[in-house]
């Protein structure tokens, strides 16, 4: 399935006009309320071609997932333009596969690092673009681009006064390696980001101080709505409130739900005698997620190739302002990978 751009953009300008006037009409907050959460945010989900039957794993478990440290600057430039879901006056919008790092080190190879060359390759000249929404490394989805400083701006801080308000404006697909002790809800949490073993973690911090906070905690909120279960797990819509490195990752975690293919943070949950509790997250290495041998059996993997798991969360939904005073939200969707697919296939997640 093709990832769609709800409305058609018009040019810089031309946002810019309609940014001041939604910002300017009385009672208007943010966006309205993204519609159908657990709903119509879960369509449309599969991938071209995908067939109804799972398929054996071949040599390669996880087809599809990007190999960086086999790419040139241009074979990179080139698997980045194939992403390319829509492009509208002057925004793009990709379909990013995991793995691939948003921003790094000076030399690395990152999605900013190519965006001059990305640029060129889709004809835009001295317009470069720059990011103005995208997932993580390890998330797969949806990364919106802009051509236009200006466009870039207003929508960023169109996402600004989004979480201010409290109103969602980004929907994520998970399957989680266990099942919510509730069908929907809140989950609320401070974190901060601590540098241990040459690795940035986030911590949760219970009962922070007001020193807490100046020395770097952030409250996070995010929403959840499980979607459907089977075999001991669940695929979960989650959309966060606030922004913090791998915000969903640990609050799943939380859940004792960790995210399939968290081999950072799905060691913090344990489990003795079938019953999961939550380990010290300040003295829990990160280290390979390891299914038990049923979880193994149901996605057909071995235990090394469980190993290479790829995270299963996957930023399938954006909701922007519309073009015009009065006009519905514009929505951008992105499908899954179909690793991601065949994962909902093998543990019977059919969506409601």
């Amino acid at each position: 399935m093709r990832t769609v751009l709800a409305r058609e953009m018009g040019g810089c300008s031309v946002l810019g006009r309609i940014w001041g006037v939604w910002r300017r009409r009385p009672g208007v907050r943010a966006v309205p309320k993204a519609p159908g959460f657990g709903t119509e945010a879960g369509h449309r989900l599969r991938p071209r071609g995908s067939s109804k039957r799972s398929r054996p794993l071949g040599g390669q478990p996880f087809p599809g997932l990007l190999q960086l440290e086999n790419l040139s600057r241009e074979e990179l430039v080139d698997v980045l333009r194939a992403a390319v879901v829509d492009q509208k006056g002057p925004l793009v919008t990709l379909n990013k596969p995991p793995g691939l790092p948003v921003t790094g080190k000076p030399g690395e190879l990152t999605l900013f690092s190519v965006l001059p060359e990305l640029s060129q390759s889709l004809g835009l000249g001295d317009q470069e673009l720059q990011v103005v929404q995208a997932s993580g490394k390890e998330t797969s989805g949806l990364v919106l681009l802009s051509s236009c400083p200006q466009t870039a701006s207003r929508l960023q801080k169109f996402f600004i006064y989004s979480r201010r308000a409290q109103r969602p404006t980004a929907t994520y697909c998970a399957v989680t390696d266990g099942i919510p002790a509730t069908s929907e809800g809140k989950i609320q949490a401070a974190l901060k980001l601590e540098h241990v073993d040459g690795v940035d973690l986030v911590i949760p911090v219970k009962s922070p101080s007001r020193k807490d906070f100046q020395e770097g905690v952030k409250r996070t909120l995010s929403h959840f709505h499980v979607v459907a279960m089977g075999s001991g797990c669940a695929l979960v819509q989650l959309q966060p409130l606030t922004v913090f490195p791998s915000q969903l990752q640990v609050h799943m975690v939380l859940q004792l739900c960790p995210v399939l293919g968290d081999h950072t943070y799905s060691a913090r949950v344990g489990t003795v005698l079938g019953q999961r509790f939550l380990l010290p997250a300040d003295s829990t290495k990160p280290q390979r997620q390891v299914p038990d041998e049923a979880l193994l059996r149901h996605l057909c993997l071995t235990p090394s190739q469980a190993a290479q798991l790829p995270l299963h969360l996957h930023l399938h939904c954006l909701h922007l302002p519309g073009m015009r005073p009065g006009e519905a939200p514009m929505k951008l969707l992105a499908p899954l990978p179909s690793y991601f697919f065949r994962t909902l296939q093998c543990l019977g997640l059919h969506q409601q």
